[in-house]
């Protein structure tokens, strides 16, 4: 009976990684961002190379220093747990406002993380993000 219960446990605390990923990322909080994936972090979208936790980062602070604002809107359509590591599928709808009220970009896909518990807590080590430039 407790095995059931852990991997409750486990989703629970996984879907309050994903939605501390989607507030950090509103607040502009890169900080907040890098505490909740591994040092080998990994990110992957179509059409570039993959990009790790270094590269991840500074794009993020870049972002943050220009003024971006983002938008998330996230749902989890699935989550399974096996051992230390685990993976999230969800669609994501993003808008991104450049300041100077430029027109926002807008974006919508699936993506696919991979989580890994490390040091008693779910990161994200792995993000496969397929979304796409709405028209």
């Amino acid at each position: 009976m407790t095995a059931p219960q852990r991997h409750a446990d486990d989703e629970a605390a996984i879907r309050a990684v994903a939605a501390a990923w989607v507030e950090a990322t509103r607040q502009g909080d890169v900080a907040a961002v890098l505490r909740l994936m591994t040092d080998d972090a990994l990110f992957l979208v179509a059409g570039q190379p993959a990009m790790d936790r270094a590269a991840f980062e500074a794009a993020s602070r870049a972002q943050a220093a220009s003024g971006l604002r983002f938008e998330i809107r996230q749902q989890i359509h699935e989550v399974v747990v096996d051992g230390a590591l685990a993976f999230a599928r969800s669609w994501l709808e993003v808008s991104v406002t450049p300041p100077g009220g430029v027109a926002p970009v807008k974006r919508t896909g699936h993506a696919l993380t991979v989580f890994r518990k490390d040091g008693g807590h779910w990161r994200l080590c792995r993000d496969a993000n397929m979304m796409a430039k709405v028209s």
